[in-house]
C-alpha cells in the first residue's frame, strides 16, 4: 500500500457537499473547529477574504482548501456571479489529525496545476447542475477525489514543510513512518527507527525533528493518541483502546492521552458528545 493510501486508511477522507451552483455578492463562513472547508471556484472572479490576511483575487478555476477554517468570506462583484462547489471535509476524526496538521492553513491552487483533473471537473459540472438521483452523494465522492489530487500534488512538489505528510515525502523518513503506522503497538526506540532510516541515532533524531516538527518519541505518542481517538469515537472501551495502541494499561494510556489533548479519555468523550448535541 502506498504511503498516502496508508494514511487515508486510518484517517479516511469524507466530503459533504453543502452547496453547488451560482453565488452573488458576499458569502460568509464562520470558524469551524470540527471540519475543513473546500471551495471549488469553477468560474470567478471571486475574492477570498480572511481576517488579518491580504485578500486573494481568484479569476481562474481554483480549489481552496482550509484544513482548520477561520472566519472567511467569498466576495463576488461581477454581475454574472460565480459558480462554486462548497464542501465540508473530515479526515476520520474531528479537529487535529496527522493529515490536516501537516497542511498550511490555506491551500489555494489553480486547477491547471493539478494534472488529470479535467475529467473530474467535467463530471462535477454534470452533477452540480443536474437533478439526477444521487447528485449530492456523487458530488461528495468527486470532492474527495479532487482533494486526493491536491494532497498528491502537495507531497510530490514539496509544498508541505512539516508534519506526517512531509515525512512521508522524505526518502529517509517515509519507511520509518510507514513502519510506525503499521505497528503502533511495537516498543519503538530510537535505535529501531534510525536503523530503518539508515542513519545514526543523532543524525536521525535531528533530521526527524527538522522535517516532522516533533521528536520521534513525541510523534509516536501523537500517532497512538490519534488512533485512540478514532477507536474511542467508534465506541471501543478505554482498556481495549489502550491495548490496541500500544499501552500496557489504562493509567499509562490516560497519562499520554491527557498530555496530548489536555483531558482524560472519558472527559474527551464527554466533550465530544456535548459538541455533537450543540451541532444538532
Amino acid at each position: 500500500m502506498d504511503r498516502l493510501s496508508q494514511l487515508l486508511r486510518w484517517f479516511s477522507l469524507h466530503a459533504g457537499a453543502f452547496y453547488a451552483g451560482q453565488i452573488c455578492s458576499i458569502q460568509e463562513f464562520d470558524e469551524d473547529p470540527h471540519q475543513g472547508h473546500l471551495h471549488l471556484i469553477k468560474r470567478g472572479p471571486v475574492t477570498l477574504v480572511e481576517a488579518g490576511v491580504p485578500p486573494v483575487l481568484i479569476d481562474v478555476p481554483t480549489i481552496i482548501f482550509m484544513p482548520k477554517p477561520k472566519w472567511h468570506r467569498l466576495i463576488v462583484e461581477d454581475k454574472l456571479g460565480a459558480e462554486v462547489v462548497c464542501a465540508n471535509i473530515k479526515f476520520g476524526t474531528e479537529g487535529s489529525n496527522p493529515v490536516t496538521d501537516s497542511l498550511p492553513h490555506l491551500v489555494c491552487m489553480p486547477l491547471d496545476h493539478l494534472p488529470g483533473t479535467r475529467a473530474l471537473m467535467s463530471l462535477m459540472q454534470d452533477e452540480a447542475f443536474s437533478e439526477q438521483m444521487g447528485r449530492r452523494a456523487a458530488l461528495d465522492r468527486l470532492c474527495e477525489m479532487l482533494l486526493i489530487h491536491v494532497l498528491r500534488h502537495c507531497m510530490a512538489n514539496g509544498s508541505i514543510n512539516r508534519g506526517a505528510l512531509a515525512g512521508l515525502s522524505d526518502a529517509r523518513l517515509q519507511k520509518v513512518l510507514q513502519s510506525i503506522h503499521q505497528a503502533p503497538t511495537h516498543k519503538w526506540d530510537l535505535v529501531d527507527m534510525a536503523s530503518i532510516a539508515g542513519m545514526s541515532r543523532s543524525r536521525f533524531a535531528d533530521h526527524f525533528k527538522a522535517v516532522i516538527g516533533q521528536t520521534p518519541a513525541d510523534y509516536l505518542v501523537s500517532w497512538r493518541v490519534a488512533l485512540a481517538q478514532k477507536l474511542l469515537r467508534a465506541g471501543r472501551p478505554v482498556k481495549s483502546v489502550a491495548d490496541e495502541v500500544g499501552y500496557a494499561g489504562t493509567t499509562a494510556f490516560s497519562k499520554a492521552f491527557s498530555r496530548k489533548t489536555g483531558v482524560a479519555p472519558a472527559q474527551w468523550l464527554k466533550s465530544l458528545a456535548s459538541d455533537q448535541v450543540d451541532l444538532d
